[in-house]
């Protein structure tokens, strides 16, 4: 799936994941492909892709799954 991770000044990530796990507000939560529309607010935590070989720490914000698009719209982030 196709994931992007964005902050209001720059894009931080952008490529294929084969998983993707969020801070989600009300806790953790993983996407993997074909996972069913959501939107869901994240709250200051980690992006932990593809089974921790990658991680983002990131401030907050909003996450979109939709056909195996995956939006991260996060306040602040780094590698």
């Amino acid at each position: 799936m196709h994931l992007e991770i964005i902050t209001p000044d720059r894009k931080v990530f952008e490529g294929e994941v084969t998983s993707a796990q969020f801070p989600g507000a009300d806790g953790l939560f993983e996407v993997l492909n074909n996972h069913a529309p959501l939107i869901s607010a994240l709250k200051a935590g980690e992006v932990v892709l593809n089974g921790g070989s990658t991680r983002f720490a990131i401030e907050g914000g909003v996450v979109e799954v939709l056909r195996n698009n995956v939006i991260v719209l996060a306040e602040g982030a780094s590698a």
